[in-house]
């Protein structure tokens, strides 16, 4: 692959134009999100097609999406070719099935807090939303979210 000065960014000018941290940068490239070249002196040189990459993970992440989650979905892009406009829209597709699950279990949660809100029950016997069959009852007495990771 012949590429030329301008197909070539330094890590700072990465930095500029995706908004993103040199140090974000290096822990990218630390997690295989991003892939640098290195000039004389080890210097990095990333790709000009990386830029689609960070400011993915940018809006991936500012979605919810956890940088795994942003592995999970690099993984399908080709390696040794900037990805297309069709790679990017598969990924999308993958994406969106994250977030609409994630939309899904916001959604149930709204609908139990309004049936909660206001019911002045008080009872973690009959809530809904933080002990729904009495589940903590099972685990034993006392607080048992506090012996937990919560409800």
């Amino acid at each position: 692959m012949s590429l030329k000065h301008s197909d070539i960014l330094t890590i700072g000018e990465l930095a500029a134009r995706t908004g993103v941290a040199v140090s974000a940068l290096r822990y990218y490239e630390e997690r295989g999100l991003v892939r640098s070249l290195r000039a004389k002196g080890q210097h990095r040189r990333f790709l000009r097609s990386d830029i689609r990459r960070v400011s993915f993970i940018r809006i991936a992440q500012s979605l919810g999406l956890t940088i795994e989650d942003v592995a999970q979905a690099f993984a399908a892009l080709p390696e040794g070719r900037t990805p297309t406009a069709a790679d990017w829209r598969a990924i999308s597709g993958d994406i969106r099935g994250v977030l609409d699950r994630k939309i899904a279990e916001l959604e149930n949660m709204r609908d139990k807090l309004d049936n909660c809100i206001g019911c002045g029950c008080l009872s973690l016997k009959r809530c809904a939303l933080y002990n729904a069959g009495d589940e903590a009852g099972k685990t034993g007495t006392g607080p048992r979210f506090i012996f937990r990771d919560g409800p």
